[in-house]
């Protein structure tokens, strides 16, 4: 082709499809406030790993981070835990979380694996996959589809 462009081949035969699988959980926490309801979503995602009464509060992460969609705020939340966690080799089991405004500043307690835990499902992230969270009649509702 002229003028500096790459040529270009088109494949005729080249096909896409896609196939069903039941490797992810979607995973629910409710609470009184939005703040309240990240913390059951992160219990849920954690428990998924290991049991949460098979984990000692001996270690404490903070969790800092801006993000005015709340949506959004979800998933970063369970995402940084779950990075902190593995970059540590960290089992947690307990959580807080406080919101001012679009930044967020949470706590999570737990400690390092060992032979005492029960090792259930890895998760590997949350994403956006049914990614919802909604105020209703009965408290927050915070929810989104886990990769394991």
């Amino acid at each position: 082709m002229s003028g500096g462009r790459d040529s270009v081949t088109i494949h005729a035969a080249v096909a896409h499809e896609y196939f069903e699988h039941e490797a992810d959980i979607g995973i629910v926490g409710r609470g009184a406030t939005v703040a309240d309801s990240f913390v059951g979503a992160a219990q849920a995602t954690f428990a998924i790993m290991c049991p949460p009464d098979q984990v000692e509060r001996t270690t404490r992460v903070a969790i800092d981070f801006d993000e005015d969609d709340v949506e959004l705020a979800l998933v970063t939340w369970l995402n940084l835990l779950l990075a902190y966690a593995r970059e540590r080799g960290l089992v947690l089991g307990a959580f807080s979380l406080g919101r001012e405004g679009h930044h967020w500043r949470g706590e999570a307690w737990g400690e390092p694996w060992g032979e005492k835990h029960e090792r259930g499902t890895e998760v590997k992230g949350a994403t956006l996959t049914m990614l919802s969270v909604r105020e209703g009649s009965d408290g927050w509702d915070a929810r989104c589809v886990v990769d394991v």
